[in-house]
């Protein structure tokens, strides 16, 4: 299945334990319709209630090239292309017994739980923890024959595997305005039975270096590492990040305190005029145990403490909040939600989510699936907001601030544009063991456009953390942000 990490350049990158969104994973269900053998006299007018539906067999997802089988108790993942079946990195263990409907959980070792649902004869739905939307799971005979071979390992066979699964999954490759077959053209001639491991990943990397795209990455061993990013993005040094905390800190003001959670990537701080700044720099890693049940308690803890009755109604309520991702590195696209049903007093549409769903045609995707913002049942800020962004806006930072376009009354974007990388990470393996990953899916705003590559714009653009101003410990980003939401503070 396919994981959310975020591999460009931010901080703190999404963990791959989430066998999240880019999942590759293929389901289903079969129907078994067993009914009581009642005596047909006695209930002639009571239809016979079909016993819930067998999930065990094989299994092909819409989209995400991905093959699931589920035996017994245990639940297993193929990464597939139309050269190549590989085990994948997901194997589940159910936890209890089937539940209503024959519903299975399972427990994944380093990875949030999976709930495979049947929904009619032969198909299922697969959900995954900390990932947002489902995967449609249709029912065939078998594995391919090839699921059970070991992969020749040789460099052109290597080559191969990772060109297709470029070819059949990565739906931008006209917006990066790049032909792909001609990718092939050029660089396969230069692998041969001799190129070396060195060689080998110079190659790969030179194909996708060229995308730009922050969620394309490739790992080889010690020394052999790529990731990618947008022109121009600054990657976040120890010195870096002492500057941006030492302007924020100015920027807040003297005598202001930040109270922090899940040590740091969480904090808040009241400021003069009814203000509060509330800064997220991740949306997962909250705890030591790095698992998505303890990341939502440390963050329900927080926003417990944030959003008090007295900060979110009445005469002494907030009168503005201040909510900065300029260094969020993304995570779990659910706990970003999470945050977003804080700060609504109505439920509306948040984006639409899709996966390219042809390995021909990277025009055609699943159907979108509407994910929808929710109001908490508790204390809720419903006021003007404030959104601080920029290039280290990644991934979850950038859906969580796309799930706020629909906010009313929308926040005002301040800052730059954020990286443009939406899509959760299909994590594949190649056959030598090496590992990469790209995105292959779309997260859609209500009128069905997409921010990837371009990242979300600002509605007030202004410098983020330029050296200038790091130097000078300023921070015209919030002093802006402060000054819209009070009008009587002083102009930047």
């Amino acid at each position: 299945m396919t994981a959310r990490p975020s591999t460009g350049p931010a901080t703190t990158p999404r963990r791959p334990a989430r066998l999240s969104a880019a999942v590759t994973v293929l389901a289903t269900v079969t129907a078994l319709t067993g009914a009581c053998a009642a005596p047909v006299a006695a209930h002639a007018d009571r239809p016979a209630r079909p016993a819930p539906a067998s999930l065990e067999g094989v299994w092909r997802m819409d989209g995400y090239g991905t093959l699931v089988t589920i035996e017994g108790r245990q639940l297993r993942t193929y990464e597939t292309t139309a050269v190549s079946c590989l085990p994948g990195s997901v194997r589940g263990t159910r936890t209890g017994l089937p539940g209503p409907g024959g519903r299975m959980v399972f427990a994944v070792r380093d990875g949030a739980r999976v709930t495979v649902a049947p929904r009619s004869d032969g198909v299922a739905r697969l959900s995954i923890q900390d990932n947002v939307g489902h995967r449609t799971l249709h029912r065939i005979t078998r594995l391919p024959s090839r699921c059970h071979q070991r992969p020749a390992q040789d460099p052109r066979t290597v080559f191969d595997v990772f060109w297709r699964t470029y070819a059949e999954n990565y739906p931008f490759f006209a917006a990066k305005r790049t032909d792909w077959a001609a990718v092939r053209d050029r660089y396969r001639p230069r692998v041969t039975a001799r190129t070396t491991d060195d060689e080998l990943f110079a190659i790969l990397r030179e194909m996708i270096e060229p995308l730009h795209d922050g969620h394309t990455n490739l790992s080889a061993g010690p020394g052999r590492v790529y990731a990618g990013s947008r022109p121009g993005t600054t990657v976040p040094t120890a010195a870096f990040l002492k500057q941006v905390d030492a302007a924020i800190t100015a920027g807040l003001g003297p005598g202001v305190t930040r109270r922090q959670w899940a040590g740091g990537a969480l904090s808040y701080a009241d400021l003069p005029g009814r203000l509060g700044y509330l800064r997220i720099t991740s949306f997962h890693g909250y705890t030591g145990r790095e698992d998505y049940d303890s990341d939502l308690a440390e963050l329900d803890r927080a926003l417990d403490a944030v959003f008090t009755k007295a900060r979110t109604s009445g005469a002494q309520g907030l009168r503005g909040l201040v909510v900065d991702l300029r260094l969020n590195g993304g995570g779990s696209d659910r706990l970003g939600l999470r945050v977003a049903s804080r700060l609504t007093g109505r439920p509306y549409l948040a984006y639409r989510k899709h996966a390219r769903n042809d390995p021909d045609d990277p025009r055609k995707f699943t159907p979108a699936e509407p994910v929808r913002v929710l109001p908490h049942d508790g204390p809720r800020y419903t006021g003007p907001l404030a959104l601080l962004t920029g290039p280290l806006t990644i991934s979850a930072g950038e859906t969580f601030a796309q799930s706020l376009l629909g906010r009313t009354p929308a926040p005002v974007r301040i800052g730059e544009n954020t990286q443009g990388v939406f899509s959760d990470t299909l994590d594949r393996t190649l056959p030598n063991g090496w590992k990469f990953a790209l995105p292959n899916e779309e997260f859609l705003t209500a009128d069905g456009r997409t921010f990837d590559g371009t990242g979300i714009p600002p509605t007030v653009r202004t410098p983020v953390f330029a050296p200038e101003d790091l130097a000078a410990r300023r921070d015209p980003a919030l002093a802006r942000a402060r000054a819209l939401l009070s009008p009587d503070h002083p102009k930047p």
